[in-house]
């Protein structure tokens, strides 16, 4: 067991209390002997030697900033010129294109798109679409491309926001948008050609930037928004400043400034194309005894302090490293994916409390992955027992049985009709396992199914078809109008004497593509109706299907958002009319955006 109270230990062992203590005692004894005597002399110089070489880096980070983005810009110039210049979308795909040109450029780009004037997309890879509560033409970014057809416009950094794609949910971005021209037959419009650049690729190229002596780097947009920061998460939080306001003033060059009471030296570079700037900060408290001069000066008379600190510092370094290494392990370990390791424990407070919470946190990881494989484990079995109950043993008996009375009584044309639909009923019904097939399909489906009852129900009603070829190859929810036409009839027509009339009709309304299921038969009151979608409990009829109108409505909220669904008008001895709202997509193209 460890001793003492974390309190008492922390105050004894803490890392900046250690640090401090050791580090403050080793720079005072070095700046009492040489400092006062060197510094009024040496501060020139240095401040001259610091300002030239953070020239010199910054101007090696522009030209490799400069790089990074002349290949972005080349990239945007081969898909506008090289793919969608020279292509007619109302007669061929880009996709490909597009794929080829992101797949040797996927290690820097996180998306490509295109998008119409009217914010719709046409194109995206990796295959995304937009979110459906996001109208991108409200957009900044949307409305300065096109009013400036001829620039290049980059955006600051940002979180992707404007996909709904769950892989890349929490990804960072910087957006370069760029106007383009659409070819749609014979008519061409303005489009927008965007690239999202993984923010991460810029950052990696910064982040490889050391400047010694408490220096950094950092970048800023034409109107003061930080782009790049080594410290951007304390000052998102609130924990530090910087000051970009200035910053964004600057002409190139090298400044003195006081910020937060501190003077500090600032070098400015400008970054082509983008209005950005690259600025270095050095604080004069921490200016170095940089220049060859100063050294060979310095040398003989802190050279024998500089043995004590080396030795002072390799043993506080080790005091300090040793724990964080261990712990590093530790934390390498987890993510391999052991999230059992055992977490080292030691060192100072700050390690032994950083050191159990990444251990609760990895037990937490752990039980979440257990409730997400025990949630997919549910959902599967759910999907599972839905498939089964989708055709009622029931119906397959009753429908058996009036093929063997058929043949029995020598009707074998009305026996080979029956077989013929009983067996396109159950090939729609399988369907490989696909939840969304074309209209054609369904109707197909509804049809033989029909054609069955209409056989055991003789007389007692119906039905009509009506369907444009224009929506036959559109997208339909397998197994959705079968359970409403069925309880059509069980409950509709099952007790009238005959005249039982069914339609079902399909049309195009805009953006949407309607199914209506009316019939004549006895109808129920408004409340009825709406508790046939606000059910919990629904008991399947013995001869149907064994699916609830709550089912299918709930399935293609599931598939297609909770803006699709049914709506249902009914009056007793009037009839009933249930309208299916689904949104109208080519089933080609649906399927296309799955497989990639």
């Amino acid at each position: 067991m460890e001793q003492g109270t974390p309190t008492d230990l922390g105050k004894k062992t803490s890392i900046r209390y250690t640090i401090f203590s050791y580090f403050t005692i080793s720079a005072l004894a070095v700046i009492l002997l040489i400092g006062i005597t060197l510094y009024s002399q040496m501060s020139h110089q240095l401040t001259a030697a610091v300002r030239e070489e953070n020239q010199a880096v910054l101007g090696q980070i522009n030209r490799s900033v400069d790089a990074y983005l002349r290949t972005i810009m080349k990239l945007s110039d081969s898909l506008y010129y090289g793919v969608i210049k020279n292509a007619d979308l109302e007669e061929e795909s880009v996709s490909s294109q597009i794929t080829l040109l992101y797949d040797n450029n996927k290690d820097s780009i996180a998306n490509i798109a295109l998008l119409s004037k009217e914010g719709e997309l046409l194109e995206a890879v990796p295959a995304a679409r937009l979110k459906t509560d996001l109208d991108v033409r409200q957009e900044q970014w949307f409305g300065n491309t096109l009013k400036r057809t001829d620039n290049l416009h980059f955006t600051t950094p940002h979180v992707q926001y404007i996909f709904d794609n769950n892989e890349n949910q929490y990804r960072w971005v910087i957006t370069l948008t760029r106007a383009v021209e659409i070819t749609h037959g014979t008519s061409t419009e303005q489009g927008i050609l965007l690239i999202d650049i993984r923010y991460s690729s810029l950052q990696q190229i910064l982040d490889n930037i050391t400047l010694g002596n408490q220096g950094y780097l950092y970048m800023v947009g034409s109107n003061g928004e930080l782009i790049y920061h080594p410290k951007m998460q304390m000052i998102e939080t609130g924990q530090m400043t910087e000051n970009t306001a200035m910053a964004a003033g600057y002409r190139d060059g090298s400044f003195r400034e006081k910020y937060e009471g501190e003077w500090r030296e600032v070098s400015v570079k400008s970054v082509g194309y983008t209005g950005w700037k690259l600025l270095s900060v050095t604080p004069e408290k921490g200016l170095p005894l940089g220049n060859l001069k100063v050294r060979l000066f310095a040398v003989f008379v802190v050279g024998a302090f500089l043995l004590v600190l080396v030795l002072t510092n390799t043993f506080i370094s080790s005091r300090i490293t040793t724990p964080i290494q261990k712990l590093e392990r530790s934390v390498n370990a987890i993510e391999a994916g052991d999230l059992d390791t055992e977490v080292y424990l030691g060192g100072s407070y700050e390690i032994r409390h950083l050191g159990r919470s990444i251990g609760d946190m990895a037990k937490r990881i752990k039980e979440l992955m257990q409730d997400i494989v025990a949630e997919h484990e549910s959902k599967r079995k759910s999907e599972f027992n839905t498939l089964q109950s989708q055709i009622n043993p029931h119906f397959l008996y009753n429908t058996l049985d009036i093929i063997v009375w058929m043949i029995e009584n020598e009707q074998k044309q009305e026996a080979v009709r029956v077989v013929t639909a009983l067996a396109r009923f159950f090939r729609i019904s399988l369907s490989k396992g696909k939840s969304i097939i074309t209209v054609r399909d369904e109707l197909e489906h509804v049809r033989n199914y029909l054609t069955i009852q209409q056989t055991r129900f003789k007389n007692k009603f119906t039905y009509r078809i009506e369907a444009d070829e224009s929506v036959m190859e559109l997208v339909s929810l397998k197994l959705m109008l079968q359970p409403l036409v069925e309880n059509a009839i069980y409950h509709g027509m099952e007790f009238m004497d005959g005249d039982g009339e069914i339609c079902v009709k399909v049309y195009r309304e805009a953006e949407d593509l309607r199914f209506q299921i009316s019939d004549n038969g006895l109808g129920m009151t408004a409340g009825q109706a709406a508790s046939l979608l606000d059910e919990k409990d629904h008991v399947s009829s013995r001869r149907g299907s064994g699916i609830g109108v709550k089912n299918v409505n709930e399935r293609i909220r599931l598939y297609f958002g909770e803006d699709y669904g049914l709506t249902i008008w009914s009056e007793p001895d009037e009839g009933t009319v249930i309208t299916i709202r689904l949104p109208a997509q080519i089933y080609t193209e649906t399927m296309q955006r799955e497989q990639t």
